[in-house]
């Protein structure tokens, strides 16, 4: 079914555009629900779609040649996965599983691509979105360089606090821990190791549940950036 402009408006990367482009749009998409473990696209096809997720919980994983697996992302909404090859019409690099149940927009790749080429609202929106998950990247990659794992834990922990000014904190982790590792680059071993390690400083677990003892303790360890962008996927 169509999603109705409405509904694409909702995407932050859309919400500039006017009522005729998203109509275009509109034109092009369809709104799917898929349960858990629906394979949403695979490593090495070409992509046939753009996906947005607009509810639900998508984790993107690699294979290697040996068959060893390893979870790149877990995407939350609202995110769409995964533009770059979309746009450039190469292959995928990751296959996207659905963790829950999830609900997600589909916009046809090839009629994409040649909106993009008339429509300029359009193609800055998705260059801004391409820019950010770029910067993102490369915000993980500097972590893996730059932080013991226990540091991006503690750095994850952190994000999930809502007020800056908090001197403690309680919250559920927003997926297991499994898929936290691999959000995390490290193994399940050491995530367990990492946990281990900021007990002392403040930072207590009872399965999913967090309790942040300390927050300015775990914030100078952990020593997170100061700036961050914000989010438009």
């Amino acid at each position: 079914m169509r999603p109705g402009p409405a509904t694409l408006r909702a995407v932050p990367m859309f919400e500039r555009l006017d009522g005729k482009l998203l109509g275009q749009l509109d034109a092009i998409t369809e709104l799917h629900g898929f349960d858990v473990n629906a394979e949403l696209c695979r490593q090495g096809a070409i992509p046939a779609v753009l996906h947005v997720l607009l509810d639900g919980q998508v984790a993107l994983s690699g294979t290697a040649p040996d068959e060893t697996q390893a979870v790149m992302e877990v995407l939350r909404p609202i995110a769409c996965f995964v533009l770059a090859a979309v746009l450039t019409e190469q292959p995928y690099l990751m296959t996207a599983t659905a963790t829950t149940e999830v609900r997600v927009l589909t916009i046809n790749a090839p009629a994409l691509r040649a909106l993009i080429r008339t429509e300029h609202d359009l193609a800055l929106a998705l260059l801004g979105t391409a820019a950010r998950d770029f910067r993102s990247m490369v915000r993980q990659i500097r972590d893996l360089k730059l932080r013991s794992a226990t540091q991006r834990l503690g750095c994850y922990l952190l994000a999930l606090v809502n007020d800056p000014a908090a001197t403690s904190a309680q919250f559920r982790l927003p997926f297991d821990k499994a898929l936290l590792a691999g959000r995390l680059g490290c193994r399940q071993d050491s995530l367990s190791r990492a946990f281990a390690a900021l007990r002392g400083l403040g930072v207590e677990t009872h399965g999913s549940a967090v309790v942040l003892h300390d927050v300015a303790r775990l914030r100078a360890f952990a020593m997170p950036d100061e700036l961050t962008d914000t989010p438009v996927i």
